[in-house]
């Protein structure tokens, strides 16, 4: 793997550290989206680094994932994926991050938005190490 792809996904790897870390907060749901958008994000750079050698400066994972087709395909479930795309505020406004248009995230929600990123993640570092 090269090595600046090795740092993305090292990167997502502390984002994902990150939601484990702070999974059973109630009070915390906003960072675990949050962090969940980010261990995405990173992911998708993580291969297009490897097979582009190139990443955009962008922070839509819809946008991402369809950079990233042709190299790896990702099932996503929807409805989490475009709630997760809604998450990264480019204002970056501390009461705004990691809230949806409703407010924060449920526990329930926040667990699904850690399940859909984990797996994400799994699945790109399983290709990236080979």
């Amino acid at each position: 793997m090269k090595k600046q792809a090795e740092s993305w996904l090292q990167a997502a790897k502390d984002d994902l550290n990150v939601i484990k870390e702070i999974l059973e907060n109630n009070e915390l749901t906003n960072m675990v989206a949050f962090h969940a958008q980010q261990l995405i994000e990173k992911s998708f750079k993580a291969i297009l680094e490897e097979y582009k050698g190139q990443v955009p400066k962008m922070h839509s994972i819809i946008t991402l994932k369809e950079q990233i087709k042709e190299f790896i395909n990702i099932p996503v479930n929807q409805d989490i994926f475009d709630q997760l795309n809604e998450l990264y505020i480019e204002s970056r406004y501390p009461s705004e991050i990691g809230l949806l248009p409703n407010g924060k995230p449920s526990k329930k929600e926040a667990e699904n938005f850690f399940k859909e990123a984990s797996e994400i993640f799994r699945k790109i570092s399983k290709k990236l190490e080979k």
